[in-house]
C-alpha cells in the first residue's frame, strides 16, 4: 500500500451512485410495494452498503482500513432505473471515494440479487464518483507570483565546519515540492543578534523565513529567544500542529521549542535542527500554512 504515515488527517467526504435498471413497470411497483419475495429490497441493499464500506480494504488490495464515521444511502427512482446514491465521511488521511464506489455496487449487487427472481433483464451502470472534498484539491493556495523563502541553519558545528547541513537542504527539498523558491540559503551561528538581524533583514523581501536548529534545551539554543522579541504576532496553532504531528512520530517531539509567527507580511519559523525532525515537521503544516499569505492580505477564509 501507499505510504500514508506522513499525511495529516482531514475530514474527508465522498459520494457515488450506481444505477439499477430493470425492464417492466412491474418490478418497480414491487420494490416500492415491499412484495418483493425475497425482503425489503431497499433496506436489504442498504445494510448490505453499510456493511460493504467499512470492509472496502478486504475487497481491493490497495485500499488502506478506514475508520468510517457516517454512512448514507438514499433513493431516487426514474421511470425503469433506481438510482443509489452513497456517502461516506471520516476524519483520516486519505479520502473516501474508493469506499464510497464500493458501497453503491455493493448496494446494487444486492438489489440485482434480490430482483433476480422476477425480472431476468437487470442491468446495473454507471457506478460512478459523484464529488469528493477533504484532500489536496480542496486546500490549494494559488499565488500569482512565487512564493520566496530564506532558510538558514542555526548551528555553531555546522557554521565550524565540523558537521555537514542536512536539515537545511532538507527544508530547501521540501519547499521546492510546493512551488516556493528558495532565494536564500545560509548557515550561522547559534547567536542571538544574528538570528534577529537576519530575521528583519530577509523579512523584508520573503515571505517565508525558516530557521532549523537552536530549538532545544541546551544552553546555545537561543532561537525561540531572539525570535520572540521581534515577532509582531504569535501564531500558536502552527506551533501546536508541529508538535502534536511530531508526538505522533516521536516521544522527544514535546521536547522541541517551535516558534510561528509575523513579521510584517512574512511568515517566519523556527523548526528542530534534526533532519527527521524537521521533515515532520514541515509534513505538518505545508502546504496549507501558505494560506496565511492570503490571510496577510486581508482575504478571510470563505473567499478564497
Amino acid at each position: 500500500m501507499v505510504d500514508i504515515t506522513h499525511k495529516i488527517s482531514t475530514l474527508r467526504k465522498a459520494t457515488a451512485t450506481a444505477i439499477v435498471k430493470v425492464s417492466k413497470q412491474e418490478t418497480i411497483d414491487a420494490v416500492v410495494n415491499n412484495l418483493v419475495p425475497k425482503g425489503n429490497v431497499l433496506e436489504m441493499a442498504k445494510t448490505a452498503g453499510l456493511f460493504a464500506v467499512k470492509n472496502t480494504h478486504l475487497s481491493i488490495p490497495d485500499c488502506h482500513p478506514i475508520p468510517i464515521e457516517f454512512t448514507s444511502v438514499a433513493y431516487k427512482i426514474e421511470g425503469l432505473e433506481i438510482h443509489i446514491i452513497f456517502n461516506v465521511k471520516t476524519v483520516y488521511k486519505t479520502g473516501v471515494e474508493v469506499e464510497a464506489m464500493h458501497g453503491a455496487s455493493i448496494v446494487a449487487l444486492t438489489m440485482y440479487d434480490m430482483l433476480k427472481p422476477i425480472d431476468k433483464e437487470i442491468e446495473i451502470s454507471t457506478i460512478k464518483l459523484i464529488n469528493k472534498e477533504g484532500g489536496k484539491s480542496s486546500f490549494k493556495n494559488k499565488f500569482p507570483n512565487a512564493i520566496k523563502a530564506a532558510v538558514f541553519v542555526c548551528s555553531d558545528s555546522i557554521f565550524a565546519g565540523d558537521k555537514e547541513d542536512r536539515s537545511g537542504k532538507a527544508i530547501v527539498e521540501k519547499l521546492d515540492s510546493y512551488g516556493v523558491e528558495t532565494s536564500h540559503y545560509e548557515i550561522i551561528p547559534d547567536e542571538f543578534d544574528v538570528i534577529q538581524e537576519k530575521t528583519k533583514a530577509f523579512a523584508e523581501e520573503h515571505q517565508l523565513v525558516i530557521f532549523t536548529g537552536g530549538t532545544g534545551l541546551s544552553p546555545r539554543d537561543v532561537t525561540p529567544e531572539a525570535l520572540s522579541p521581534i515577532l509582531e504576532s504569535r501564531i500558536p496553532g502552527i506551533e501546536e500542529a508541529i508538535r502534536s504531528y511530531g508526538q505522533q512520530r516521536m516521544p522527544y517531539a514535546m521536547l522541541s521549542r517551535s516558534v510561528a509567527g509575523t513579521l510584517g507580511k512574512s511568515l517566519v519559523l523556527a523548526l528542530p535542527g534534526s533532519t527527521n525532525g524537521v521533515k515532520e515537521s514541515m509534513d505538518a503544516v505545508f502546504p496549507h500554512v501558505m494560506h496565511v499569505f492570503h490571510i496577510l492580505k486581508g482575504k478571510n477564509h470563505d473567499s478564497l
